[in-house]
């Protein structure tokens, strides 16, 4: 039986009305033009040039990992663009509401953003940034590179990473809606109890967020079950563990993560929700219920999430700098080593997130010590990534200088842990932004993995290379940014300011405020610039790209085609070393043409996953409103489509011997090897 709540409630729109959409706040009726903008510079193309049935036919409804890939990396850079947005609004209102005799604008009573909004901000900020933004990005590198580096023609389950897909497009959409149809949290990315609870969040804020998150959730652990599969059975002939990329391997450990943590938040908001919707007292003190089962549930998960989002950098930095330090990696087994003694020790260090809830000195000296033992196998990288760099022929190409920045932010990231490691100090600045800054350290040592990775790997993808001289300068006006704002906060915390405050009482904090905001600065810059890079790209397009067009990369997935064709590879490929290209560059076969061609069996398109991810969206915004009827005819739909398509006996096609020979002779005859060979006619193929 349903919560009763206050307020008008119908049975055709439940809790939903004219009155949900803000449209006397200035700033979203600011971010709804500004969306509204977007929206038509990139429809108003579409329908031009009547790109409709091309983007149904080859993005919408396929299975193909790349193209799956580049589509969750899309999603994760939109809603990285707003998170950042949300950073910069929360920067801003804090510089300018400074002292008791700060200026104020709008209906705020200082700064720009009444308390509410900006505790939505907050909350916001933080669950894009890390749910809906780094998390996409780096699921989408591994849906692309990983099947190559295993030598693979696509993930052991397409039809499944697609739902995967539009599962975590649907959960950003509801984020993303939040903004224009009702509110967003207020309690914390994390949820924090009892704010989530019915009495202090009777609207539909704390909705949003959990059903946005639970969704996406989903996708998320299917994925994880996806890319285990695909590298536990669907490596290439020769290709043994320990021939594994480090990036696989990194793939690998983050993705057990994943398929063990998630479920674990997915627990704790079914709690949470049944505590919301049908009067359940889990988290209740006062019926009985205890708030701290949240907390430990949450951090079960959060913790070793951090991983999951650290594990893939490490991996990026593997691939990156033994390309650029023209040398193998050192300490290949060590490495491997050290990845999965971080995935198992990320599940022993949760209770250091509250250690001043009194647990007794026991306690806090096992989470403590077992939080400092992250730093051994952590340090074991750092040095393997030294030798490898070690006498090495050192190119500082743009994806270097992203490593090496990465580099910088570990070591001040994994000190600043240490230091919170430690109970005592934990302490003193327990609730600060020091504590803040550390953590960003952290996540932006991911954000620079990511830059780099995209640079890396983005002419393979596209057949395009990145422009150079502005993608250096993307690089520094980051890196200025980054020091200007982190390095302010950290003072901010050992003088005292907490987190989460919309004003602050202290003047003597607003010249490192100002530090801040200019380093905020130097960050929109670098959005620019950003976009300038992908231009000035574009406008070269024409360029001709080699299969290698480092000249120096080391793993299989630089043995194919530039751009990648949607079969991957012509033949499967023998791996005969642990670097498997360099070896074959070595021996002079890194050109050399197979003899012949055999058929080639291929997943079909599908619509099912996208009418899947749309029956979600209906299904939580029903949930989030409390429109029944929606909700119930949506997971009916769900459960429908998937039975449905459980029956379908043909899946895939067969791609001729001479199709593929007639291809693979257009790219090799090509001087300009910039566009995919067009997809054959499909030769439907029964799969037992």
């Amino acid at each position: 039986m349903p919560v009763h709540l206050q307020g008008p409630w119908s049975p055709l729109l439940g809790r939903l009305s004219l009155h949900a959409i803000p449209y006397n706040n200035s700033i979203i009726l600011f971010a709804f033009a500004l969306a509204a903008v977007a929206a038509v510079a990139v429809i108003a193309p579409v329908l031009y040039f009547k790109k409709i049935p091309y983007l149904w036919r080859e993005w919408i409804t396929t299975v193909d990992h790349k193209k799956i890939g580049v589509m969750y990396i899309i999603v994760g850079l939109v809603m990285m663009f707003r998170g950042f947005f949300d950073g910069l609004m929360i920067r801003t209102q804090q510089v300018l509401a400074d002292g008791p005799h700060s200026p104020h604008f709008l209906d705020a009573l200082h700064g720009y953003i009444p308390p509410y909004h900006f505790d939505q901000i907050y909350s916001s900020h933080g669950t894009i940034m890390i749910l809906f933004a780094v998390t996409p990005i780096l699921t989408g590198l591994t849906n692309v590179i990983v099947p190559l580096q295993v030598g693979a023609r696509d993930m052991a389950f397409p039809y499944l990473n697609a739902v995967s897909l539009w599962l975590t497009t649907v959960g950003a959409a509801l984020v993303m809606v939040s903004l224009f149809v009702g509110d967003f949290s207020a309690a914390g990315w994390v949820g924090l109890i009892p704010l989530t609870e019915l009495p202090f969040s009777p609207g539909v804020g704390v909705d949003y967020w959990i059903w946005a998150i639970q969704i996406s959730s989903i996708g998320t652990t299917l994925n994880a079950v996806n890319m285990i599969a695909t590298i536990v059975t669907m490596r290439a002939p020769g290709m043994t563990w320990l021939r594994l990329p480090i990036f696989t391997w990194t793939t690998l450990s983050t993705n057990i993560i994943g398929l063990t943590a998630f479920p674990v938040l997915g627990v704790a908001l079914a709690l949470l929700s049944a505590d919301r919707y049908i009067g359940t007292h889990f988290f209740t003190a006062g019926q009985g219920g205890n708030l701290m089962l949240y907390t430990n549930l949450f951090w079960i998960w959060g913790h070793p999430e951090v991983y999951f989002l650290v594990l893939p950098a490490f991996g990026i930095f593997s691939e990156i700098i033994p390309t650029f330090s023209e040398r193998p990696l050192f300490g290949y087994v060590t490495m491997v080593a050290a990845t999965f003694a971080i995935g198992g020790i990320s599940w022993l260090v949760w209770l250091h997130h509250f250690f001043t809830m009194g647990a007794g000195p026991a306690v806090n000296t096992f989470f403590s010590v077992a939080t400092m033992f992250v730093g051994v196998p952590t340090g074991v990288k750092v040095f393997n990534w030294v030798f490898t760099i070690y006498r090495g022929r050192l190119r500082f190409d743009t994806p270097m200088l992203w490593c090496v920045g990465g580099l910088f932010l570990l070591l001040i990231g994994g000190l600043t842990g240490m230091m919170l490691a430690m109970p005592a100090i934990d302490y003193t600045v327990h609730n600060s932004v020091f504590v803040v800054a550390h953590f960003h350290c952290m996540v932006l040592l991911v954000a620079y993995a990511i830059f780099g990775a995209v640079t890396f790997w983005f002419p393979k993808v596209f057949g395009l290379q990145l422009d150079e001289r502005s993608g250096k300068l993307f690089f520094w006006t980051f890196s200025i940014g980054t020091i200007l704002v982190f390095v302010a906060m950290f003072g901010l915390g050992f003088m005292g300011e907490t987190r989460r405050l919309d004003y602050l009482y202290d003047p003597q904090w607003l010249p490192l405020l100002i530090i801040q905001e200019i380093g905020i600065g130097f960050y929109s810059l670098s959005v620019l610039i950003f976009c300038w890079m992908l231009y000035v790209t574009l406008r070269h397009r024409h360029a001709h790209v080699e299969a290698d067009p480092w000249g120096t990369s080391r793993t299989l997935e630089w043995l194919t085609h530039t751009p990648v064709p949607f079969y991957n590879f012509a033949v499967t490929p023998q791996v005969n070393a642990r670097d498997e290209l360099d070896w074959r560059r070595r021996g002079g076969m890194d050109r050399k043409l197979p003899d012949g061609y055999a058929p080639v069996h291929m997943p079909s398109n599908t619509m099912v996953p996208a009418l899947i991810g749309l029956f979600a969206f209906g299904f939580g915004f029903g949930m989030i409103w409390r429109i029944w009827w929606m909700a119930g005819f949506s997971i009916v739909a769900v459960i429908v489509l998937v039975i449905a398509r459980s029956f379908q006996k043909t899946p895939g096609y067969i791609l001729s011997t001479d199709e593929i020979t007639a291809m693979e002779r257009r790219v090799e005859g090509s001087s300009i090897v910039a566009e995919q060979p067009s997809r054959p006619p499909l030769v439907e193929a029964e799969v037992h």
